[in-house]
Formats: C-alpha cells, structure tokens, sequence
C-alpha cells in the first residue's frame, strides 16, 4: 500500500488557468459571467486574442447563446466581420462620436458617412459625377442610393465589380495582385486613371500581376458622398 503522506496525482483533466488554451478562457469567463444571470452582458473584444478559427466558433457559440438566453449583450469590437456577424444593431464610432446606429444591413448596404462607407466591409472609392439620381463612372450609369449633383467620391462593393468583355461599358485596368480566398478569389486592379478597385469572383479565374484587363460595375444602387 503506498504511504499515506504519499503525493497524490492531479487527475489529467485538472488544469492550472495559466495552461488553458486562449478559446478555453474565454468560455470559462463567459461561463463565470452568466452563472449570475445578468440582465446586461458587457463583452469587450472578447476574441482579439485568438486564432482565426477559433475565433470564429467562438463568436457563433455567442450567438447561440445570446438568442437562447435573451441577454442584452453590448459586444465591442474593431473586426467588422464580427460585427456583422454576431449584431442586430450596430452602432459605428468614430472619435468617441456615434455615426450610425442600424442593422448590419443597413450598416453595409446604405452608410451614411463616408467613414462608415470605408469602415464597414471592403469598398473601392472611385471617382464619379452625380446627376440627381444617377452617377457616371467610367462612362456607366449607376443607380443612387441618395440624390446628389456635382463631382462625388463612389463607394464600390467588390462583389459588384465584375470583369467585362470589349463590348461593354467599362475601363481597362492592369492587375495588381490576385488573393484565393477558399470560395472566391479577390483581385486588386489598378485603373488607367490610377484608381485601386477590388474585384471579387469565382477562384476558378486566376489572373496573374501585369494582365490587362476590363472591369465593369453592376447596375445595383451605390453610396456617394461630395469629393473633399
């Protein structure tokens, strides 16, 4: 039989704080969090430390657990992703100044500064004249969301920039570099005019750095604000 004053060992599964993993810590702090059933939950950059992966299944067991329980939870964070991932309403700060309270749809689709517009998600910003409810840019017609007039800075999503064909209407630009992103491919051009767009499209076309190509815009309705 072993000595009673014998060390006994620390059972495999028992963990010091110090050896959890970054996503372990934080689900033992949320834990400790909701065990006293707070009304209001304050979640400050919560996944900032953590692998991209983690990250992510860590941001969607949020959410999860957010809609179960019902808790108003203000969740901060300067990764625009996570914002729109995890919000039903977003407010925009910009030097301690809110600029925009809405839905992540409403946040993406229709900002309402020009800080917001380059802030939430990627945008392109090109040149353009407006003409009440239209704007020209590289010879197009495109929808506005807002009526303007006059010479105006064109806020481009690139899911709605497209490589054209000769025929249409459009602008001839050298490519930049080309990123594979798993299901799509994001490619930065640079126009004749020096403009930077982003391209985004299927990954199965693989332009190389240094090949002409022609982009178009998509018919949809765009942001604008006063060039300055």
């Amino acid at each position: 039989r072993a000595p009673a004053t014998a060390t006994r060992r620390r059972s495999p599964c028992c963990r010091f704080p110090h050896q959890l993993s970054g996503g372990q810590q934080q689900r033992v702090a949320l834990a400790r969090a909701l065990v006293t059933e707070p009304r209001v939950l304050l979640l400050d950059e919560p996944l900032s430390a953590l692998d991209a992966k983690v990250r992510v299944q860590l941001r969607d067991e949020i959410r999860r657990l957010q809609l179960r329980l019902g808790i108003t939870t203000v969740f901060v964070t300067h990764d625009q992703e996570e914002a729109l991932a995890v919000s039903d309403r977003i407010a925009v700060m910009n030097a301690g100044r809110i600029e925009q309270i809405g839905t992540p749809e409403e946040l993406y689709t229709a900002p309402s500064t020009a800080g917001v517009a380059a802030f939430v998600g990627l945008s392109s910003v090109v040149s353009g004249v407006a003409e009440g409810d239209h704007v020209v840019v590289w010879g197009q017609r495109l929808p506005l969301q807002t009526p303007a007039d006059g010479p105006v800075d064109v806020y481009l999503r690139p899911e709605n920039v497209h490589f054209a064909s000769e025929a249409d209407a459009a602008t001839d630009a050298l490519v930049e570099e080309s990123t594979f992103l798993g299901s799509m491919r994001r490619t930065l051009v640079r126009t004749e005019s020096g403009e930077l767009v982003r391209v985004q499209h299927a990954p199965g076309v693989h332009p190389a750095f240094g090949d002409r190509v022609r982009i178009a815009v998509d018919p949809e309705p765009v942001v604008v604000h006063p060039r300055g």
